[in-house]
């Protein structure tokens, strides 16, 4: 090279290296993720800071009673409700607006596998399947037992819709139990914060 070109370039080759070099010091910046969705557990930051579980009408709930994980804790939701029967559930539990858990009211498993079997359908049972429309993720799977009845049941929310300006959501429901077993694609609405009822 020339020796007047070098001595012309010789500081921009520099200011070049000290550039590059800058940028390899530099701490990589972790790329920026989308908030987890609502269903998702809380962890880190969140969890100590925002415990709390976004339900499908953007009603936070204190606890998720195991649906996140896929097993509704029928116990736990038994103790919870105590004394409260039938719809009155989805108004009395908790203090003000600080209803516990979500509830299904109306006819469900009768219409599934009759008429009795959802005559004896308790309210932990009502309240996994609300809760479970509340907080689980499309197509996630959420089981438990009900030992008194002899039944299981599984309950998988397909996707949400909107029905005469109502938020509801598709999903399958299969009950099992002695000698039978009974899946229905049903919808459920919501018909306040907290409590869903079967179309």
């Amino acid at each position: 090279m020339h020796p007047e070109i070098q001595a012309m370039t010789a500081p921009y080759a520099k200011l070049a290296s000290c550039i590059l070099a800058a940028g390899l010091l530099l701490p990589a910046f972790p790329a920026a993720y989308a908030d987890p969705p609502p269903w998702a557990p809380a962890h880190g930051w969140r969890k100590k800071h925002d415990p709390y579980y976004t339900g499908y009408s953007g009603k936070r709930w204190g606890n998720d009673y195991g649906i996140i994980q896929g097993r509704c804790n029928r116990d736990k939701i038994g103790a919870v409700l105590g004394g409260a029967v039938g719809g009155a559930i989805g108004s009395t539990v908790g203090k003000g607006d600080g209803r516990v858990v979500a509830i299904i009211i109306g006819t469900v498993v009768g219409a599934v596998v009759g008429h009795k079997i959802g005559e004896m359908m308790d309210e932990a049972d009502r309240a996994c399947i609300g809760h479970a429309l509340e907080l689980a993720a499309d197509r996630r799977t959420v089981m438990w037992d009900n030992p008194e009845l002899g039944l299981n049941y599984r309950i998988t929310p397909l996707r949400g819709l909107t029905v005469d300006g109502k938020k509801c959501r598709e999903y399958d429901l299969v009950v099992q139990g002695t000698d039978f077993e009974d899946k229905r694609r049903e919808t459920a609405c919501q018909t306040g914060e907290g409590t869903w009822r079967p179309l």
